[in-house]
């Protein structure tokens, strides 16, 4: 497994390939998150679930050597370098805190905690011990976002005015469970889906929500926790944004608008863990398609993930944009339960 610290994708801890600790034996693990570890280099040499069982059927399912229900045995091994979090959104917290405390590098899945207080003590808990901690939004990774983003930045929309996100869709059978009927889980569409609307616009933009009001509803696919939710968030700039969330739309599609003073962006079907979609320029001079880098999300989670352990600039997100992104998460459904606006206060937790 050893690999020059020069080839693309790779980080180095000493002279080795980063080893992961796999917290949570989780679809996207399998799916996504295993095959871009391999891809950049790494290797999974442990899988922690609450099942000991589960652990070691999922083990033997995706060629990992070690399944266990004990976090401390993965921890305690010094070959591991890293942690990757996919657990249900409530263990988030205890199990960073503890991967951190062992002096491993973290990767946690949204949202950061289920808690502003819990989520920066995390990111306070990293920058004492040394250690990176990230969060995996995957969108800003993606080439289709990166060009957006580009647009924006060069001016090729004039002054910014409005951004639109619908992100509406069916959540498939595999995926229900706690997310629909758990909220002590951390279930319901607004942690699920909303803090990755943030945290997209939030990198598009480059600034940060100053308040939100909302609207949410529970249809009756789950219970205890709302299923579709909608938003409007005033930007620093006085930008205005509209998020739509939902897990009930079984016709619907995704995407991202934004207008501006000049011309607008539309990107259908760009909101995906897979590089798909398009991205339209839209100006007085007509409709002009925007091509853009179709790699692998993941693959370019972990190249920014080990930039940033390398302490090299990166777009990837801090634990910081965690906290900003699960603030308002929880703001948007406290705007939806008192029927008021809600200030955000970013200085109070920077």
């Amino acid at each position: 497994m050893e690999r020059s610290s020069t080839e693309y994708g790779t980080f180095q801890t000493g002279d080795s390939a980063v080893n992961w600790a796999l917290f949570g034996a989780s679809t996207i693990a399998s799916q996504y998150m295993i095959s871009a570890i391999r891809a950049n280099a790494g290797q999974v040499s442990w899988v922690v679930s609450g099942s000991r069982d589960r652990a070691e059927r999922y083990a033997r399912d995706n060629g990992i050597a070690r399944g266990t229900s004990e976090m401390e045995e993965a921890l305690n091994d010094p070959s591991v370098d890293a942690v990757y979090i996919s657990s249900t959104n409530e263990k988030h917290k205890d199990q960073a805190l503890a991967a951190i405390a062992a002096g491993k590098h973290v990767l946690c899945e949204k949202p950061l905690a289920m808690t502003l207080s819990d989520a920066a003590r995390m990111v306070a808990a990293a920058r004492e011990k040394g250690v990176t901690l990230m969060v995996n939004h995957h969108l800003r990774c993606a080439g289709s976002h990166r060009a957006i983003r580009k647009l924006i930045a060069e001016g090729a929309i004039g002054a910014l005015r409005s951004v639109r996100v619908f992100h509406a869709v069916h959540l498939p059978e595999h995926l229900r469970g706690w997310r629909l009927d758990n909220p002590g889980a951390g279930g319901g569409v607004v942690l699920d889906m909303t803090v990755h609307d943030t945290d997209t616009v939030r990198f598009l933009l480059g600034e940060d929500p100053v308040s939100v009001t909302a609207e949410t509803d529970a249809t009756g696919m789950g219970a205890g926790v709302e299923d579709s939710a909608m938003s409007v968030w005033r930007m620093q700039s006085g930008t205005m944004v509209f998020s739509h969330v939902s897990f009930n739309h079984p016709f619907g599609t995704t995407g991202v608008e934004i207008h501006g003073s000049d011309g607008a962006i539309f990107a259908p079907g760009v909101i995906s863990q897979d590089p798909k979609g398009e991205v339209w320029l839209t100006t007085s001079e007509g409709r002009r398609e925007i091509t853009f880098d179709r790699g692998n999300l993941y693959d370019s989670v972990l190249v920014e993930f080990g930039k940033a352990v390398r302490g090299e600039a990166h777009s990837g997100a801090t634990g910081l944009d965690g906290v900003k992104s699960l603030a308002v998460a929880l703001a948007v459904r406290e705007a939806a339960r008192t029927g008021q606006r809600q200030p955000l206060q970013f200085e109070e937790i920077a």
